[in-house]
């Protein structure tokens, strides 16, 4: 097939133990999934999950430095765990949802939060909050079949060496099958979709020459720099 301008370069992950690469399709996010992040940022942790968006080559690998992006002053970190579907469905089941997990990465949802609160204010989309150039920094995808799957185990997020952020998995609202499942009925999941799963309490401000090292027990650390 021939088309009138190039053709974008596919967005990927590296996977451990393979020269070959994850194509990634789509990035889901879940808003609000720990109950202590909920409460800091003013919502009722009885409600169920709610999704949006990042563009796939929004993805930034581990170890890349980027700029601090524009229209901000107020840039947020937000460690999570990231969720590589690797067998689409609809109206999955939760009992099923895990054989549809290909593997699992360290993820950062970069928020500008300041344009997150002014859409807040006029009940408008997010999208420029959230799904901004380099806003989805991902790294190594471990397959499930070397790690298992996962539903506990620490997450943190440092800065310069200091914790920002720490918590355990287990500590999420909607666990990993239960967030598939749900996900899966509002949209049909597709091999290369990739769903970040929230993020712990201590959100914070990100600076111009930081340094971040987000991490999740038995999988590789994300490493970044702000310039």
């Amino acid at each position: 097939m021939d088309y009138v301008i190039p053709v974008p370069e596919q967005a990927s992950l590296a996977v451990a133990g393979d020269d070959r690469r994850f194509p990634v399709r789509r990035i889901f996010c879940v808003g609000r999934n720990y109950t202590a992040h909920v409460r800091e940022m003013g919502g009722d942790e009885r409600d169920p999950p709610f999704f949006f968006c990042k563009p796939a080559d929004a993805i930034v690998a581990s170890g890349a430095s980027i700029p601090f992006p524009s229209a901000t002053s107020e840039l947020h970190h937000e460690i999570e765990l990231v969720v590589a579907i690797g067998t689409g469905g609809a109206n999955i089941p939760v009992a099923r949802a895990l054989e549809h997990v290909y593997g699992y990465a360290v993820g950062i949802d970069l928020t500008r939060r300041d344009l997150q609160q002014f859409a807040k204010d006029k009940r408008r989309p997010w999208d420029m909050s959230k799904g901004f150039d380099n806003s989805a920094p991902c790294g190594l995808l471990h397959p499930a079949a070397d790690v298992g799957h996962i539903a506990q185990g620490t997450i943190r997020l440092t800065i310069n060496g200091s914790v920002r952020q720490e918590s355990d998995l287990a500590k999420m609202i909607w666990n990993i099958p239960e967030t598939i499942a749900h996900l899966s009925n509002l949209v049909v999941l597709a091999p290369g979709d990739l769903i970040y799963t929230g993020t712990p309490d201590g959100v914070g401000p990100v600076r111009v020459g930081d340094w971040l090292t987000g991490e999740v027990a038995g999988l590789s650390d994300l490493n970044l720099t702000v310039d």
